[in-house]
């Protein structure tokens, strides 16, 4: 009853029952990752057994399965679990929280269960290794506790990437220390729009809110601790009218001071392209990166208009200096400015699909979002990939299109073509996939955990590369759904309206 589905389990007759008197033998990382997942529900303490111990966990160099790989046995001898690296131990952890009753994944004690585990062998590796999912909290700002929940949703499911979208229009959450303005001005705006993209209707209700350094960093451990990397986004050079509010001076207009954005949509804002604007935004980097330790640092980059740049000297000046003949291919410019930077620090690059053929510089990494035609676009121009068509992994989209959705952005997008979505073979650089979750229509956490679940399941059963029939998979969803209660977390329920 696995999600995703193990690329090799074999179900053997009998059980084991986990008791206070069960003992683990594993690496300290993982007996305290055991601990802190498992004994809040069940109460098992789980102390250290030695080589007598039920539980072990081992690390051997030639277990032959990969850098997330692993091997679960459970039988009359006990648990044995197998991997080259602790990331693959991390993922056998979350195989056998899911061999428990549902339950054991609550965060308060449970009591009348059997805490029991069925005989099996399993032997899993992903085919992709990128499985992520993408929250917007630069529209709607959300608590840090929904962040850890989100986490830990990935966790369960075997996927590795949070990627945090921190900075938009309507609002920038990351705290920049040498630049106070960009979370006292940018983060806040006076209203919201209310429906679909009509700026004459609006709540009348101050927003806002950031999270500080410290809060991000403890973000990063507690998602570190469960095998999951955060990749911070700060989205440039459009998107920016809440940086432009706080520091006018970024803008093409440095006279005008605007207000954070109040109303969804694109906005003709973008940065300039003087050299004090590109060094205020090295300078955030380097306070970005000295928060998120991820390989990969986004950019953005989409969604760019030039009708500011076309009108402006300094924007004019700079393309004749570069040889340009179209003010888009400054998009190109502004992006390796910035990735040349955070090579210095040892950090790589992602972009939106909007690069390619702009000037993306060759090593970034494109997230494709643009149908999947631009997936293919960007692999013909030899980048890395992360798949993320808004056709297919758009979770903002409404599920149904049945009377009694709430509000969503538009689109349809039903759990069955999530999980029929066939993104393509590591052999052509397809890193992995990604679902969406941008946050316009969706300001609270419960209907962020609407649209998120359970979509998310399908999301990591495509990104593990191990999909069955529907009727497999709706089978064993009908066990996540059981966890999802266990949690506490919202979902949409896969018959609702369909």
């Amino acid at each position: 009853m696995l999600i995703p589905q193990p690329l090799s389990y074999a179900p053997a007759p009998g059980q084991r029952t986990l008791t206070p008197q069960t003992t683990v033998n594993a690496p300290a990382t993982i007996a305290d990752l055991l601990r802190e997942l498992i004994s809040p529900a069940t109460g098992l303490p789980l102390g250290d057994g030695g080589t007598d111990a039920e539980l072990v966990f081992v690390l051997d160099d030639a277990a032959g399965l990969g850098e997330e790989g692993y091997r679960l046995t459970v039988d009359d001898t006990g648990v044995r679990a197998v991997a080259g690296t602790l990331t693959g131990l991390r993922w056998a952890v979350q195989a056998l929280r899911q061999l428990l009753p549902p339950q054991a994944v609550a965060a308060a004690p449970v009591t009348g269960v059997a805490w029991t585990v069925p005989y099996v062998s399993i032997e899993d590796r992903p085919r992709y290794p990128w499985r992520g999912v993408m929250v917007d909290v630069g529209r709607w700002h959300q608590p840090v506790s929904w962040l850890r929940t989100v986490i830990d949703l990935l966790a369960l499911h075997r996927m590795n990437t949070l990627h945090l979208h921190l900075t938009e229009d309507q609002g920038w959450r990351f705290e920049v220390k040498r630049y106070p303005r960009l979370t006292e001005v940018g983060a806040w705006r006076r209203e919201s729009p209310i429906g679909h993209e009509n700026i004459k209707q609006a709540d009348r209700t101050p927003h806002g809110g950031h999270y500080t350094q410290d809060e991000l960093r403890e973000l990063v451990a507690y998602a570190a601790r469960r095998g999951v990397t955060v990749v911070p986004e700060i989205d440039l050079p459009g998107h920016t009218t809440a940086a432009i509010a706080a520091y006018p001076e970024l803008g093409d207009n440095p006279g005008a001071q605007l207000a954070t954005g109040t109303r969804w949509g694109i906005y003709d804002t973008v940065l300039n392209c003087d050299d004090a604007t590109v060094q205020f935004m090295k300078n955030v980097l380097d306070e970005l990166v000295d928060v998120f330790p991820s390989t990969l640092i986004h950019l953005g980059g989409d969604e760019v208009p030039t009708a500011e740049w076309s009108a402006n000297p300094g924007a004019q000046a700079r393309m004749q200096v570069l040889g340009l003949t179209e003010p888009e291919d400054l998009l190109g410019w502004w992006i390796s400015e910035l990735a040349a930077h955070l090579r210095t620090h040892g950090r790589r690059v992602v972009v939106w699909d909007e690069l390619v053929g702009r000037g993306a510089p060759a090593e970034a990494v494109v997230m494709a979002w643009r149908h999947q035609d631009k997936v293919d676009e960007a692999l013909r121009a030899g980048h890395d990939v992360v798949a993320t068509p808004c056709e297919h992994l758009y979770l903002d989209y409404c599920e149904s299109d049945a009377p009694g959705e709430p509000l969503s952005i538009g689109g349809l997008l039903p759990l069955e073509k999530v999980y029929a979505y066939e993104p393509g073979t590591g052999e052509n650089r397809v890193l992995g996939v990604q679902g969406n979750l941008w946050g316009e229509y969706l300001p609270t956490v419960g209907r962020a955990a609407y649209n998120l679940l359970p979509r998310l399941s399908a999301v990591a059963e495509t990104g593990w590369g191990t999909r069955t029939d529907l009727a497999d998979f709706h089978h064993r969803l009908d066990v996540m759904l059981a966890r999802f209660d266990a949690l506490g977390v919202a979902y949409r329920h896969p018959g609702r309206n369909s």
